[in-house]
């Protein structure tokens, strides 16, 4: 993917996505398909993870991605205020079901699945505890254990992810099993909505996809692979054949990134 600089960026206008380069982070990768449905064009903005990224931090206030600028208006990194921009600036069908009550079903599951707490935040925690990651040089998990307390890690925040975790895939999955028996390929209605793309992005952490479909750097593909023997368990089939779906229909492989 071609990424410009921070300060090419800055004297631009339009959208610039701010994205972790050569990784496919799940928060990123949900944000670029957010704007491709919606045929917003944005431009790649780098960013290093781990790093300190201090010329991002000097113009958006963040130095995690992705962060969504849009002309001079503030910059956006959270889930739902992405969305709403997407939704703001782009065209055709609507990621945001027509029925109020509908709305709040996909929002509440894409808050469920990558907002604070929800099955991303619980899978990124796990991945801090002993054991459960791939190996990793010393100096690459002293920032890795750094990122996570900028991120509010409580001590017993990893010991209590995998029942949360569980308990979001057995929501996740319940619902796809009554939208089948209803005829419907999708989370909520009967469309495409945020919460389907969100889940597309995010499934990494339940299966990763092939190398041929992610080209994942070195190490990334076995620490989303790595999960407690419960929380693999409650991964259905089906929450897999409906993130195949999705990319297949909506989104495209092989990722970008």
């Amino acid at each position: 993917m071609d990424y410009i600089s921070v300060a090419e960026a800055r004297g631009l206008k339009g959208l610039r996505l701010v994205l972790s380069a050569g990784v496919p982070g799940p928060w990123g990768i949900a944000a670029k398909a957010l704007f491709k449905v919606r045929a917003v064009p944005f431009v790649a903005v780098r960013q290093e993870i781990m790093q300190p990224n201090e010329d991002l931090v000097a113009w958006t206030g963040r130095r995690n991605a992705p962060v969504a600028v849009y002309d001079d208006e503030p910059g956006l990194d959270n889930w739902l205020d992405i969305v709403m921009l997407a939704e703001r600036l782009g065209s055709g069908p609507s990621l945001l079901p027509a029925d109020p009550i509908d709305e709040a079903l996909c929002l509440g599951f894409s808050a469920q699945i990558c907002g604070h707490g929800g099955y991303a935040w619980s899978r990124r925690l796990m991945m801090t505890r002993e054991g459960t990651a791939a190996p990793q040089p010393p100096e690459l998990m002293a920032r890795r254990q750094a990122m996570m307390s900028g991120y509010g890690m409580r001590p017993d925040a990893p010991e209590n992810a995998p029942q949360r975790a569980i308990k979001i895939l057995h929501g996740l999955v319940k619902q796809l099993y009554h939208q089948r028996e209803r005829g419907s390929d999708y989370l909520v209605g009967d469309h495409l909505s945020a919460c389907d793309i969100h889940w597309a992005a995010f499934s990494q952490m339940a299966q990763p996809l092939t190398l041929e479909e992610c080209p994942f750097p070195v190490g990334m593909r076995e620490m989303y692979d790595q999960m407690p023997p419960e929380v693999r368990a409650a991964g259905d089939a089906i929450l897999i054949e409906h993130r195949d779906r999705i990319f297949a229909r909506h989104i495209g492989l092989p990722m970008e990134f």
